[in-house]
């Protein structure tokens, strides 16, 4: 068994050995001539694949266990992989969620928090808990619904509910409201600390059902509506680079000291006023 095997090894790599070996010679032949080699592969490649979906389909009606069998072959398996007339396996639930969480982890990061996966509740549902700044965070509601939970179903389509365990913030702002308050403080409200707010980067907010992202540079704060000009779609998963915040759905992009888009000049986000008491921002937002 352990000759055969062998004598099937060398064979494979004299197979690879010649393919590598014409492979390296029309390299070296002119740019018509590579063209012409290349439709000539593709043209003996989709009949292979036609000829292997028949021999497939006939062998599922007739004889799986030996179709079954023969995809245990590493060469098979290829070959068929090749040619995408078999899918790959699919990773466990829990690996596929837990590659769902590394994509979010660096936005969570940049704000120092994270989050972790807590429990499965087969068939449908999953419990995670943000930790870090992100778990009282303002916005904690808004980067589970539309950060973790949308990774989540992505990876994982048969997840129905992504359930947050931490403890339930409900943010409603500071008021603005002391004896030494006057009537310019009316519609004021406290959403942030400025060392809350990444320097260079944005910080979202939801409060009272209206989506905020407030942006600073050293000690200059700003607050826009978390709403693309193009679409309406949300902003606070764009990339900020060189104070340009570009909306990841199409790519639009805008100055953040200024508002204005980049990408079509003369429309500029919606700002709201903004200003700061000591360590606190607050925003107008009535």
């Amino acid at each position: 068994m352990t000759q055969l095997t062998t004598e099937k090894q060398q064979t494979l790599e004299q197979l690879i050995e010649e393919i590598s070996r014409y492979e390296e010679i029309v390299s070296q032949w002119d740019k018509n001539q590579q063209v012409a080699v290349e439709r000539l592969k593709e043209a003996i490649e989709n009949l292979h694949k036609e000829a292997l979906t028949r021999l497939i389909k006939t062998l599922k009606k007739e004889a799986l266990p030996a179709l079954k069998e023969a995809v245990q072959d590493e060469l098979v398996y290829g070959l068929l992989r090749y040619h995408e007339l078999i899918k790959p396996p699919t990773p466990p639930l829990e690996q596929r969620i837990q590659q769902a969480l590394e994509t979010v982890r660096p936005g969570l990061k940049s704000h120092h928090g994270d989050v972790e996966l807590v429990a499965i509740q087969l068939p449908d549902t999953v419990e995670v808990k943000l930790i870090g700044t992100c778990s009282n965070c303002p916005a904690s509601t808004l980067t589970m619904k539309q950060g973790v939970e949308q990774a989540i179903k992505t990876y994982c389509p048969e997840i129905k509910n992504v359930i947050s365990v931490n403890n339930t913030v409900t943010y409603t702002g500071e008021k603005i409201e002391s004896p030494f308050s006057s009537s310019q403080d009316a519609g004021w409200v406290a959403l942030a600390r400025v060392d809350e707010i990444p320097n260079g980067g944005i910080l979202p907010l939801e409060i009272e059902g209206l989506k905020l992202i407030l942006v600073r540079k050293d000690d200059i704060v700003k607050g826009y509506r978390n709403s693309c000009m193009h679409l309406a779609m949300p902003l606070d998963t764009g990339k900020v680079e060189n104070g340009i915040l570009t909306c990841l759905h199409h790519g639009f992009q805008y100055h953040l000291e200024t508002g204005e888009c980049l990408t079509s000049p003369g429309i500029f986000l919606e700002a709201y006023p903004v200003k700061r008491k000591q360590e606190k921002v607050l925003v107008k937002i009535a």
